[in-house]
């Protein structure tokens, strides 16, 4: 059954600009397709926090963007309006290693319909494969622009270099993009591959020269490096036994959001910063801790703050 999109309405605190595609994963049984993309990833993850969530994407007119549509349904995110526009859903095929860690092959298009929200959200998220691919990369570059300033921008380039044309153009691209976002993710690889050679701290401070207000690196079970103007903190990733890496890093921003939604303070502090990498690394601790894209719930995320929180207090007693 195909389902209308409901759309988005000026309650809406999140509006994330993103591919949304369809994981192709082969296993001893075959193939298994789910919903996923990274921008998709990040509203649904949004969706299940139970932020107000509404998501500006190019689909085809076929089975695989009524299954994507199903699974947002779910989380209740709202669809803007003529979004099935491609010829056809785009996909992209996960090849698991032994450890759990994926790489993609991709056949991808993009581009937005000609809609744009018309009010003001509280955080517009954008990154991945949408913030370089044409023709779309350009028209969200320009929604940035319109918005940037009057909203928080959260960016994660999410990079592919498989598809990306050269290294010079994608790192012009982003660094344009960082000076128009309050707050940058990057995982330890993009910033591998963008700043060769560039420690942690180096490349954390380079992206706060370009304007953004907070950069935030991550690195799986090392943990993650948070850096603002005004304070910086190395939050530990929680101990877990990995299914696999799918969508770990999405649950990661999803939490970063949510709570930046519940702490609006501009001030990027230390509890701040805090508060943000801790719940930030318990959504993708959960998320790896179980199989596929498969992001926490507010419960269960509030579940494992607590039991965080408890176990820092008891092993202070």
């Amino acid at each position: 059954m195909h389902s209308t999109p409901v759309p988005p309405c000026p309650e809406t605190d999140v509006v994330v600009v993103g591919e949304a595609l369809i994981d192709i994963i082969d296993t001893a049984a075959g193939a298994v397709e789910f919903p996923g993309g990274s921008g998709m990833n990040v509203a649904f993850g949004l969706g299940r926090l139970g932020v107000s969530t509404a998501f500006l994407t190019a689909l085809g007119r076929d089975e695989r963007s009524r299954s994507i549509q199903q699974h947002l349904d779910t989380a209740g995110v709202r669809l803007f309006p003529g979004a099935e526009h491609l010829n056809r859903t785009s996909t992209a095929r996960a090849l698991l290693d032994s450890s759990g860690s994926a790489e993609y092959e991709f056949d991808f298009e993009w581009s937005l319909p000609h809609i744009s929200p018309t009010f003001l959200p509280k955080v517009l998220h954008t990154g991945s494969l949408a913030s370089f691919t044409e023709p779309g990369a350009t028209q969200v570059r320009s929604l940035l622009e319109q918005f940037s300033r009057r909203c928080l921008i959260t960016y994660d380039p999410n990079i592919r270099p498989t598809l990306l044309h050269s290294h010079t153009e994608a790192l012009r691209t982003f660094e344009h993009t960082v000076a128009l976002a309050t707050v940058v993710k990057l995982s330890s690889d993009d910033a591998r591959w963008l700043y060769p050679r560039t420690s942690p701290d180096d490349v954390a401070q380079r992206l706060l020269d370009l304007g953004t207000e907070l950069a935030i690196i991550t690195d799986g079970a090392s943990g993650s490096y948070l850096r603002s103007n005004a304070a910086e903190i190395d939050v530990p990733a929680p101990p877990v036994l990995v299914k696999d890496t799918v969508g770990a890093g999405d649950s990661y921003m999803s939490s970063l959001i949510a709570g930046l939604i519940e702490d609006p303070e501009d001030d990027f502090g230390y509890g701040k910063l805090t508060r943000l990498g801790t719940a930030a690394s318990l959504a993708a601790a959960i998320t790896v801790g179980r199989h596929g894209a498969n992001p926490p719930t507010r419960a269960e995320l509030i579940r494992s703050l607590e039991l965080a929180q408890t176990s820092r207090k008891n092993s202070d007693d």
